[in-house]
């Protein structure tokens, strides 16, 4: 006789939209968004949550989704890389100025980056260079080097800076 799978029941608002759903308990956070949720912005590397390349914000903390089991953020406020643009697609200021300090190239770790990225600039709206790179130093990206990364986050705090908000969440 096959074993039984035993679900579990997971309610939470990812993006501003309520989900309910039941996992295994074994589902990481990472694979439910990707799979059952179809947000594959979330990218998966070294599983071992190392590499920062799969951080999305839960209860607005950035958290290593594939560190954290789908079960463990039931009834949790998540964003994802998806929530940061807004609803007509326009790019968030951090997106934009990713884009124009050309802060990727392959792209596959942008979007934990972005995500550390906004936490940090909603928490400190003006950080100090040490704090920037204590951020990125907990992302891996083999492609440029950071030095356009850095560039970028300078970039978005001033964007931010301009609109007179102060912060990210206003901002989007």
């Amino acid at each position: 006789m096959p074993p039984m799978t035993t679900t579990l029941p997971v309610r939470l608002t990812v993006n501003g939209v309520q989900h309910v759903a039941h996992v295994e308990p074994r589902t990481t956070l990472a694979d439910f968004l990707r799979a059952e949720l179809q947000l594959t912005g979330t990218h998966v590397g070294c599983e071992h949550g190392v590499c920062g390349i799969c951080t999305v914000l839960v209860n607005d903390r950035a958290v290593r989704s594939c560190l954290m089991l789908a079960v463990q953020a039931d009834g949790a406020n998540l964003m994802t890389v998806e929530g940061l643009a807004g609803p007509d697609g326009k790019l968030h200021p951090i997106q934009q100025a990713f884009v124009e300090e050309h802060g990727l190239q392959c792209g596959f770790c942008t979007p934990g980056f972005l995500i550390a990225i906004y936490e940090l600039l909603e928490n400190n709206p003006s950080p100090s260079e040490s704090e920037i790179l204590d951020v990125l130093g907990g992302q891996i990206c083999r492609c440029t080097g950071y030095q356009s990364i850095l560039r970028a986050v300078h970039s978005a705090a001033a964007k931010l800076g301009a609109t007179g908000s102060g912060t990210a969440q206003e901002s989007a």
